[in-house]
């Protein structure tokens, strides 16, 4: 079989996949493999990886524990459209781990997971409005689609859809806030005494919450009798083992995690305490209060014993006291490079999860974190892949994995891309 070139590979997914990609990152790269902390795409390059699978991969690629795990339980079955012992197994040791969860229910995504939460909100408290915050991304179901980036600014509450095919009708059902503002959502639930719930990521993208935001949030959700949703599908098992909630000590009514609990494989789920989650339950709710939710690949077992051996290696002392430190040692190591040169910035985000904007101002909220100069962040980027450091656009996923040479890797990757920065004239320099 001939061994194509990536070239050769993006020109056959230009005839077959839509913008010639899956929808999810570049696809001017196509990789071929990954080990450990680094992956390698189809021309041979190899590269440090900080995107991670968009998170899931904390343990780095093909974890041996892991490998072991799925590899025995393939022979006996890869799914089953049925209640399998894994799938109950890695239910349980979610209900251990995370303080909200009483009972949790699988699906395959997080996106289905978000849909699902704002579903049983509604069907608990009867009531049909949604707030979610202005760049809060939870999926791609129409509610989440509203205001997640929105190149038009418009008054808040009003929502502004980021996709075609959403009807007006959504507009109605969803209030936008901005982060961090408390006041603004006790405006909102002082005004509309039909909101179901407040959907909220603890660590929006990478924005993290004000002190005293969550709480605040806690606060109205039980004086106007409102679920909150924690969206952690990102902060899952991330920040903390118990997540988000577990770190910020603030319980939501409603959590939705992902990725990490898949152990790489395709898993998802959403867990309440069971007076919520009865309506999963038709026999006990009956048929106007019954949530269906139905899904081919829902408690995978192949996906829920590589969530447990993940989740079993993640217990282990000192893994994330490691993850941090490692973290940490990132976020420095992008302060030095960046300061020394006088190029103003900020260090947006968590140890776990993080990422700069090329600006001298505070990032709140989505109108206030963005870079001054776009172009700065995409030389840095371009200068970083071309460097053997390979992440999103906008985030920085440090993982279990890295190595000493990946970490001096980055380093050398930092100051060729703050070089491509210095060389290129700012917007004020060009105005000037």
């Amino acid at each position: 079989m001939k061994i194509l070139t990536q070239s050769e590979w993006i020109e056959r997914a230009r005839t077959v996949l839509p913008a010639a990609g899956f929808g999810n990152f570049d696809p001017g790269v196509i990789i071929a493999r990954g080990e450990k902390s680094r992956v390698w795409d189809e021309d041979g390059n190899e590269y440090v990886d900080y995107l991670i699978g968009s998170g899931p991969m904390l343990l780095g690629h093909g974890h041996p524990e892991v490998m072991e795990a799925v590899l025995e339980q393939l022979p006996k079955g890869m799914t089953f459209f049925a209640n399998n012992a894994a799938g109950i197994a890695l239910a349980e040791a979610i209900v251990e781990a995370v303080p909200s969860c009483e009972q949790v229910r699988f699906v395959a995504s997080g996106g289905e997971a978000d849909m699902y939460a704002i579903r049983l909100a509604r069907a608990f408290t009867g009531k049909p409005k949604i707030i979610k915050f202005e760049g809060g991304y939870h999926g791609m179901c129409a509610e989440a689609q509203m205001s997640l980036a929105p190149t038009k600014r418009v008054n808040f509450p009003t929502p502004v859809p980021d996709s075609a095919g959403i009807t007006e009708g959504v507009a109605a059902e969803v209030l936008i806030a901005p982060f961090n503002d408390v006041e603004a959502v006790a405006s909102l639930l002082n005004e509309h005494d039909d909101v179901a719930a407040i959907i909220v990521e603890p660590l929006q993208r990478i924005i993290p919450a004000a002190p005293g935001f969550l709480e605040g949030l806690r606060a109205l959700c039980d004086r106007h009798g409102v679920l909150l949703i924690f969206d952690e599908i990102v902060t899952g098992f991330r920040l903390a083992y118990g997540g988000a909630q577990e770190r910020y000590r603030v319980a939501p009514d409603i959590t939705t995690l992902g990725k990490v609990i898949g152990g790489g494989f395709p898993l998802a789920g959403l867990g309440a305490r069971a007076e919520i989650m009865v309506h999963f339950d038709k026999a006990a709710v009956g048929a106007d209060g019954w949530l269906m939710q139905l899904g081919t690949l829902s408690g995978n077992p192949v996906a829920a014993v590589a969530g447990l051996k993940t989740m079993e290696i993640l217990r282990r002392p000192g893994q994330y006291d490691r993850l941090r430190k490692t973290g940490q040692r990132l976020m420095d190591m992008h302060a030095d490079v960046l300061s020394d040169a006088g190029i103003a910035h900020r260090i947006v985000g968590d140890p776990t999860l993080f990422d700069i904007y090329f600006t001298a101002r505070d990032c709140r909220d989505y109108r206030s974190a963005h870079h001054d100069d776009p172009t700065q962040a995409g030389r840095w980027n371009a200068a970083l892949r071309r460097s053997g450091v390979f992440k999103s656009p906008s985030k920085l996923y440090p993982s279990l994995a890295l190595t000493e040479d990946d970490m001096e890797l980055t380093q050398r990757a930092m100051i060729a891309a703050r070089d491509a920065v210095l060389a290129l004239p700012s917007q004020c320099d060009k105005v000037l």
